[in-house]
């Protein structure tokens, strides 16, 4: 604790507590204000963001007590918080459980995401084949038959082309190269 006499008050204090003032009101009323709000707060508060905001508490808390003695309290630091060693692992085990909660959720939200863009995907799929499926009749593929044909008798290749004879009624190529 960080702490000093009010020059005003100095000569008061030493001349009825005595050079001893410390152990007389300080820290006694410390160790008071210190339990009484520490008890408010979870125990793992100690070890969290609510430290900053514990330790302003204990200082306002205490400076209402021993400041119209003639003590002004600048700081109450948290440091070197000794709990007993078990309520300590439970503090610290509730933490990493809380954490591994935390992780759950990112993780099963992430995953809800992938599965949504999985399911758009898959509809962009099924729309496409259902528009191509739509487009593709028996007419379209003869003539994408013939264009076939066409090339084919164009091409240097060596072939025989028969026409119509086919079972769908398209051209049967002999010939060439059959790899």
């Amino acid at each position: 604790m960080l702490y000093k006499l009010n020059p005003d008050k100095a000569n008061l204090i030493y001349k009825t507590v005595g050079p001893n003032y410390r152990d007389i009101i300080l820290i006694p009323q410390f160790r008071s204000v210190v339990r009484g709000v520490t008890a408010k707060y979870q125990a793992k508060a100690l070890y969290t963001a609510s430290r900053e905001k514990l330790a302003s508490e204990i200082v306002n808390e205490l400076e209402s007590i021993v400041g119209p003695r003639g003590i002004i309290v600048e700081a109450a630091p948290l440091r070197q918080i000794v709990l007993p060693a078990k309520l300590t692992e439970a503090i610290e085990e509730k933490l990493k459980a809380e954490q591994e909660s935390q992780r759950m959720v990112f993780v099963l939200n992430k995953e809800k995401q992938e599965a949504e863009r999985k399911r758009i995907e898959a509809k962009g799929i099924a729309d496409f084949q259902r528009i191509v499926s739509e487009g593709i009749n028996e007419q379209l593929l003869k003539w994408k038959g013939i264009e076939a044909t066409e090339k084919l008798a164009d091409s240097k290749n060596a072939k025989i082309v028969i026409i119509g004879s086919g079972k769908s009624g398209l051209p049967i190529i002999l010939g060439g190269d059959s790899k």
